[in-house]
């Protein structure tokens, strides 16, 4: 038994000394730092570690500036200090907000009450009428504020219905394009503009930004629609910068727009499950650094997306065509292939 335990030692130290020589002595240097640290740590507080704001900071930035440090980590989990650099974003942009006045300044309730009677006394009119009936009287507020005191109104009867006729008989020619937004390592907020089929659900076209413009958007409009394309109609959105230059360009391609009613996400459905996925299956485990990070990711997940994603609204097939893995009889072994950096898998029957 002493002789095993002398041997199992021998092992383990001549396995420290082969991984030693193999390293930088940065690597080392930093692996040593984040050791102590952690010693450090349970040292201080007992077994049961209580992790102190600088420490937190400490490994956020660590993995900002070392890739091995889930390597060395110990004694929380590797996704716990993602979730402390989301936390430390949050209060970061939260401090930043409260340094400026945000917003426009709120209305008396005077005037809260005047827009709530107009509506109710003229059940027809929408916020442009009422906000053109307040400055006849001289009232300065603009039509999007007059909006967010409105009650909200249910759809008109049928609209619903023929809204899902529309998708439904067009289906093969429509596609739609979304913005969402992604933060960084650094704090900065990077765009991402994307164009997805609603027959195949692939994705047509994306690229990222940190300053979008309409003469930005009207570029991935060419790429993502050359003039032989087979859509004939496009979803979007209200957003400010989906401008007259951008529906110009819409027009010139060949494309019908169609714009989304004000709030109604659902109606631009394909696009919006796409960035949820997006989240869910890549963002949520990963920590951005730049645009090329984040484009580099995006190439992967969308390659993974089309060739191994499987879909239900597909009846479980892939965008791309993946045929099914022959079986290779009784005895065969199933074989797994990383994808995203082993976040997702795809499995085959091994030949």
């Amino acid at each position: 038994m002493i002789l095993t335990d002398l041997m199992l030692r021998l092992v383990l130290l001549l396995f420290g000394s082969f991984r030693a020589a193999l390293h930088s002595r940065a690597d080392l240097v930093i692996e040593n730092l984040a050791l102590r640290q952690q010693l450090a740590v349970l040292a201080h507080t007992g077994r049961r570690g209580r992790v102190t704001g600088a420490d937190r900071l400490f490994w956020v930035t660590l993995r900002r500036l070392w890739a091995r440090w889930s390597d060395v980590l110990v004694f929380v989990k590797p996704e716990t200090v993602i979730q402390w650099h989301r936390a430390g974003f949050r209060r970061y942009w939260t401090w930043l907000s409260r340094r400026q006045r945000t917003g426009r300044p709120s209305i008396n309730s005077g005037l809260r009450e005047l827009i709530l009677r107009l509506a109710a006394e003229n059940p027809t009119w929408g916020a442009p009428r009422i906000h053109g009936e307040l400055l006849m009287l001289g009232l300065s507020i603009s039509e999007r504020t007059v909006s967010r005191y409105l009650p909200r109104q249910r759809p008109h009867s049928g609209a619903l219905e023929r809204w899902m006729q529309f998708l439904r008989n067009h289906r093969d020619a429509i596609a739609a394009m979304d913005f969402f937004t992604v933060p960084t390592a650094t704090f900065r907020i990077l765009y991402v503009w994307f164009a997805i089929d609603h027959a195949k659900r692939r994705v047509l076209h994306f690229d990222v930004t940190d300053r979008p413009a309409a003469a930005w958007v009207v570029q991935q409009l060419r790429e993502a629609f050359p003039h032989d394309s087979a859509m004939r109609h496009l979803i979007f959105d209200r957003d400010a910068i989906f401008s007259d230059r951008v529906l110009t360009t819409v027009n010139a391609l060949g494309l019908r727009p169609a714009r989304t009613a004000f709030r109604s996400p659902w109606q631009n459905g394909i696009a919006e499950r796409w960035v949820g996925s997006v989240r869910r299956e890549l963002l949520d485990h990963s920590v951005v650094f730049n645009e090329r990070h984040l484009r580099r990711l995006l190439g992967e997940y969308v390659a993974y997306y089309h060739q191994d994603r499987t879909h239900y609204a597909l009846e479980k097939e892939t965008p791309g065509g993946r045929l099914p893995s022959a079986s290779q009889g009784a005895g065969a072994a199933i074989v797994a292939r990383r994808r995203l950096g082993g976040l997702h898998h795809r499995y085959h029957w091994a030949a």
